[in-house]
């Protein structure tokens, strides 16, 4: 083979290789920030793209996603003289890639550096209570400072969040006396309301028994009382239709005066020793007698004799 072709050949397979070697896919969620002849010259997107030999190169390629970055606990000092470690953690995704490019150099040391001189700041103004139980106002602070810091750099700052705050070990020592107290109380409280309760079920419980026994008399008496009255109505009526067939048999006075005087003869014939008769019986009696001794007088004292009897 001629040493042209051969040669040809060579600088056609360099210029294939060159040629592959330029062409650029761009993938999703990430961009290429271009230099052309040293300045900066595009942004490329998602998508194929070639670029110049020895003209061009590719910059940066910037990650569009949102990204972690958890830093190391960095010491800090309360209002109240209290030295703790805090370790934050830092959400951002990266907005503009030629700023992010170039806004600043080693945006990640930038970014921790800026975050524990934040962290600093606020701590600063906040004693050991507050900051121990305001993690929600010293997240919200951080996250604004650090966004507006970052804004130049082409990145936002979406969220912070303080993952851990260790306080000296005397004041942990202390905080877990505290918690340990506090749990015991409400222990205490718990046991006492359950002691409270059951007292309360014991004495609801008596008070129903009482009730119940109230009730259990009262029906018992009303029902003593019901049957009291109706032997006493029976004995009214039986009265009422002895009287009422003692009117349809339309007695005479003296039937009447010899009924009543039965009536105190049976008296009289109990165990009573004295008995007090009304004047109108008293007459009928009188009258009684009399009409006996009339008789007796009248009547023969010896029977009289018949014709052809023996003496």
């Amino acid at each position: 083979m001629p040493p042209v072709i051969i040669v040809a050949i060579i600088v056609v397979i360099l210029v294939l290789v060159v040629l592959a070697l330029n062409i650029k896919v761009v993938q999703q969620s990430k961009a290429y920030v271009v230099e052309r002849l040293g300045a900066f010259h595009a942004v490329w997107g998602v998508g194929i793209h070639f670029k110049i030999p020895f003209i061009e190169r590719v910059a940066k390629a910037v990650s569009l996603k949102e990204q972690v970055v958890d830093f190391a606990p960095q010491p800090v000092i309360t209002k109240d003289n209290v030295t703790m470690q805090i370790d934050t953690v830092i959400y951002f995704l990266i907005t503009d890639p030629k700023l992010y490019t170039y806004g600043v150099e080693h945006p990640m040391s930038a970014i921790e550096n800026l975050t524990a001189t934040t962290l600093r700041n606020i701590i600063g103004e906040l004693d050991l209570d507050q900051t121990l139980t305001s993690r929600d106002i010293i997240n919200s602070k951080m996250r604004s400072l650090l966004d507006e810091a970052t804004d130049p750099w082409g990145i936002k700052v979406n969220r912070v969040e303080l993952k851990n705050i260790i306080p000296p070990r005397e004041i942990q020592d202390a905080m877990e006396r505290q918690m340990k107290a506090e749990r015991e109380r409400r222990e205490a409280i718990l046991q006492a309301e359950g002691q409270k309760q059951s007292q309360i079920l014991v004495a609801e419980g008596e008070k129903q028994s009482v009730i119940l026994k109230a009730d259990a008399a009262k029906q018992a008496a009303i029902m003593r009382a019901e049957g009291e009255a109706e032997a006493i109505l029976k004995v009214q009526e039986a009265t009422a239709q002895a009287l009422k067939l003692l009117n349809e048999a339309n007695p005479n006075e003296q039937v009447v005066k010899i009924k009543a005087l039965e009536a105190f003869q049976a008296a009289a014939d109990g165990k009573a020793t004295k008995i007090i008769i009304p004047s109108e019986i008293q007459g009928l009696a009188g009258l009684a007698a009399g009409v006996k001794g009339v008789w007796d007088a009248v009547e023969p004292k010896n029977p009289p004799k018949v014709p052809g009897s023996q003496p």
